[in-house]
């Protein structure tokens, strides 16, 4: 079927990112598969502490100069004063019991190096899981309208979605406060909208994505992505600044989340799972009136 690229809003994808371990450094991409779980091997991987309770940026903001590159069958992991860790991608150690949120989580060890390696770089105790992929870990039915849409160590949902846009304006507003604009990535999006205007993410429904000669591929957004601290963490030195988080909260209480600070989209991935998504890939949706 070809891609029918009527509706309200047109752009294309302008950049893809991939988050091998959760709350560590992404990787930008040229393509990638999409699965039921969202984009592939993203949060795969997740540390925990010695409860078995997942550790993030929030708590340990050294984690962002944790930069995983992705191989055929391993991927390898850097960190400044560290040397690589290899952690194969057909391999884990012992299964485990993890916490995420709220919820208690079937994953496996990776295992003591790489547990040690994580430990030594965070100045705590670590352990580095696997996702079980024979664990079906669900999105909220209250967002996803009763759908059951998978997803792994992610917060919540599978995909989350931004505009270019929306980070040109904000990047506008801090400029115009005396601050220095920041890259896209504070805001761990996975998949960079362009072509639309500022926040058209947070408005429209079915997001159509050109799948060449196959079927299109249907990504819904389903629920604003409420903000915490990260943002305001610098991923290149992991040094905190409160600036991206005072000027989202000047402007971007969302009245879907109780006023509760959101800036993209999360989404779940209604067809098109096995296909690929690539950068420069043309998409359309209409409006979305709740």
């Amino acid at each position: 079927m070809s891609f029918n690229p009527d509706g309200h809003l047109s752009g294309h994808i302008a950049r893809l990112f991939v988050y091998p371990v959760k709350s560590c450094a992404g990787i930008a991409v040229q393509q990638a598969l999409l699965t039921e779980t969202g984009l592939d091997l993203d949060r795969a991987w997740m540390v925990v502490d010695t409860h078995g309770m997942f550790v993030t940026q929030r708590d340990l903001p050294r984690m962002a100069l944790i930069r995983p590159q992705l191989r055929s069958d391993d991927m390898v992991l850097r960190a400044p004063g560290m040397l690589a860790l290899h952690v194969a991608l057909d391999a884990v150690e012992a299964p485990a019991t993890v916490t995420l949120w709220q919820d208690r989580v079937p994953a496996w060890d990776m295992g003591a190096v790489a547990a040690q390696w994580f430990s030594d770089f965070l100045g705590q105790p670590c352990r580095l899981v696997r996702f079980d992929p024979e664990h079906r870990r669900l999105s909220s039915m209250q967002w996803t309208d009763g759908r059951e849409a998978p997803n792994q160590f992610s917060d919540g949902f599978p995909l989350l979605l931004l505009g270019e846009a929306s980070v040109e304006e904000f990047n506008g507003r801090l400029l115009a406060a005396g601050h220095a604009a920041v890259g896209i990535e504070r805001f761990r999006p996975n998949l960079v909208l362009a072509g639309m205007a500022a926040h058209d993410e947070d408005r429209m429904d079915m997001l159509r994505v050109d799948g060449g000669a196959r079927d299109e591929l249907r990504l819904q957004p389903v629920k604003p992505c409420a903000r915490c601290a990260i943002p305001d963490i610098d991923p290149a030195t992991a040094r905190i600044s409160p600036s991206v988080g005072d000027m989202l909260r000047s402007y971007r209480q969302d009245r879907r989340l109780a006023g509760a600070i959101s800036f993209g989209m999360n989404a779940i991935v209604r067809q098109g799972a096995g296909q690929m998504l690539r950068v420069g890939q043309r998409v359309a949706a209409d409006w979305r009136f709740d």
